[in-house]
């Protein structure tokens, strides 16, 4: 039996890609009988959520300490160890890239991206205190977990030979994915739908590149004969900063959705676009091809990668390229190819979440004491 505390701060407020990430992990991880599971929050309000945000049968157990003074804490100094909110355990899991003082237990933790470096002008200024922290958290690491050999890569090549264990764990779509079909008219009426559109989900935010997005858009627009018979642009998530706050012709923009909501308004797209100057994974992209609709990627490596030859790319930051791409689609059968929709699909089922607890599991096995 190995004892594993996790970080189920992500699980707390809107899920967004780590929060899922982290919700799915804890859930496949509780079919491992090997493994006695808790989940802690650091956090000064909220901790007290996170009991109905675990999978029942996960214990929990946390503290009430802000979050921003454990990490000015954590990257000056090797107390407090993470067991004094965990107990005794054997491996803590940090998901979302901070990984405390462990103390006497085995330390993993999961790197998502390495935007804080490597584009460091579009990320947030908690992002940005990783440049500092992260050092300090591969050193108490045993093992470092990734979810695209991409990522990996960047990692090795940025932190060098003195790294601890590198386990890729690619992440997984659901089963409903995989079943959802595309909206009805009713459904369509019901969430207010356009009759045809170009879909992007994820927050609004310069990492995403929503300004090559919008100039692709607007190019696809004013090269059609008939601009009105171009489908909308559905841009879905969080608001955030940078281009795709402001209305723009045909561009409608909608707040984050519940993921069950969200399936249909994916299932229903004529394409599904990630435009993203990078990424460390792109699970939209692969919940695109799990519904069977065409997928446009950038070329950021993670995305490539992930898609695996079964959507069109683009290059990074390149309008006009991106235009032709949804010129493309437009031109296609879409989601009424249904030997194309078949093949994506399958593809997609590949994927899954046992898979990424399996190699989790790995990790946590390398790094108990």
């Amino acid at each position: 039996m190995i004892t594993v505390a996790l970080d189920g701060t992500p699980l707390l407020g809107r899920r967004t890609g780590i929060g899922r990430y982290t919700e799915h992990l804890f859930q496949a991880l509780t079919a491992f009988d090997e493994l006695e599971l808790t989940g802690t929050a650091f956090t000064l309000r909220g901790a007290g959520d996170l009991a109905r945000a675990v999978p029942g049968g996960v214990a929990t157990r946390s503290l009430p300490v802000p979050a921003r003074l454990l990490r000015a804490v954590w990257s000056r100094l090797e107390v407090p160890s993470v067991r004094l909110f965990t107990g005794r355990i054997d491996v803590f899991h940090g998901t979302n890239f901070v990984l405390p003082p462990t103390g006497r237990a085995g330390g993993v933790v999961t790197i998502h991206d390495l935007a804080y470096l490597t584009m460091p002008e579009v990320v947030d200024a908690a992002s940005l205190r990783l440049r500092e922290l992260m050092p300090k958290c591969i050193a108490r690491a045993d093992v470092i977990c990734t979810p695209s050999a991409a990522v990996a890569d960047q990692v090795r090549q940025t932190y060098g030979p003195a790294l601890p264990e590198v386990v890729v764990t690619p992440l997984g779509v659901e089963q409903a994915w995989l079943a959802v079909e595309p909206p009805t008219a009713e459904e369509r009426g019901d969430f207010a739908l356009p009759d045809d559109y170009f879909l992007f989900v994820g927050t609004r935010e310069p990492r995403k590149d929503l300004a090559t997005l919008l100039r692709a858009y607007a190019l696809l627009r004013a090269e059609s004969p008939r601009p009105a018979e171009v489908p909308a642009l559905l841009l879905v998530g969080p608001s955030g900063w940078g281009p795709g706050q402001e209305p723009a012709d045909g561009v409608q923009v909608r707040d984050y959705l519940p993921t069950a909501q969200l399936r249909l308004v994916v299932a229903g797209a004529r394409a599904l676009v990630m435009p993203s100057r990078d990424e460390g994974f792109g699970l939209p992209a692969l919940e695109g091809l799990a519904t069977g609709v065409p997928v446009i990627v950038s070329s950021a490596p993670a995305l490539v990668e992930v898609t695996g030859g079964n959507a069109a790319v683009f290059p990074i930051g390149d309008a006009q390229a991106l235009a032709a791409a949804l010129a493309a689609a437009m031109a296609s059968p879409g989601a009424a190819d249904n030997a194309a929709r078949k093949r994506r699909r399958e593809y997609a089922a590949g994927w899954t979440w046992r898979r990424c607890a399996e190699r989790t599991v790995q990790a946590y096995r390398i790094a108990q004491p």
